[in-house]
């Protein structure tokens, strides 16, 4: 799995991940960004022509290197400089309160101990600092919700770890983020692909 998990994933994730609908959702995610800018997860680069007049800097953890790779057209085009980090959200190569701003976008569901990975965040945030997600994960629906927990353990091995049911508000809160606000709703598609289309765009302060 791991040819398929290094090679194949991001290629995946890059196309499924920037269709005008998840771009749209993507520029909500980044609203409101500012000053020096943590990015978990930066994949591709997809967010790269997203960030507001106002950020300075974003500094960027991402595991994949053909992740990273695909992003070099992206980031040479970008205003912002945009540096590789670290490797590992859950254990972030930054000072305490270094960041105005932490965006992870469709980072949570993947990260093994998302948990860990949040307290992190609120680690380098300053005080004030606010943390941006857009993240898809456990959906109200009751039945939604049972595929969701059944089709876990398949997503994971296929979708390089990717968890479907993953409570990503209530993760949030459960790091010591002050959850503000928060939008929720399926993405539009058949009602086959419902499991895997829930989503939350909101941000959080430290």
């Amino acid at each position: 799995m791991a040819f398929w998990t290094d090679r194949v994933v991001p290629r995946i994730v890059d196309r499924a991940l920037s269709t005008d609908d998840v771009m749209a959702l993507r520029r909500l995610a980044c609203a409101g960004l500012r000053g020096r800018v943590l990015e978990i997860g930066f994949g591709s680069g997809l967010n790269t022509g997203l960030y507001p007049a106002e950020v300075e800097r974003v500094d960027a953890v991402e595991p994949s290197d053909l992740g990273w790779e695909m992003s070099t057209q992206r980031r040479a085009g970008s205003r912002v400089p945009i540096e590789r980090t670290g490797l590992d959200g859950q254990r972030l190569a930054a000072g305490d309160g270094q960041y105005d701003a932490v965006l992870s976008t469709f980072t949570l569901c993947t990260i093994p101990d998302a948990g860990l990975a949040l307290a992190e965040v609120r680690r380098v945030l300053r005080p004030g600092g606010s943390f941006h997600f857009l993240e898809h994960g456990l959906a109200p629906d009751p039945g939604v919700a049972r595929w969701q927990r059944r089709l876990d353990p398949v997503q994971r091995r296929v979708a390089g770890g990717c968890h479907l049911s993953r409570d990503i508000p209530a993760l949030v809160a459960g790091a010591g983020l002050t959850v503000g606000s928060v939008e929720a709703a399926y993405l539009p598609g058949p009602t086959l692909a419902k499991p895997w289309g829930y989503g939350f765009v909101g941000t959080a302060t430290a």
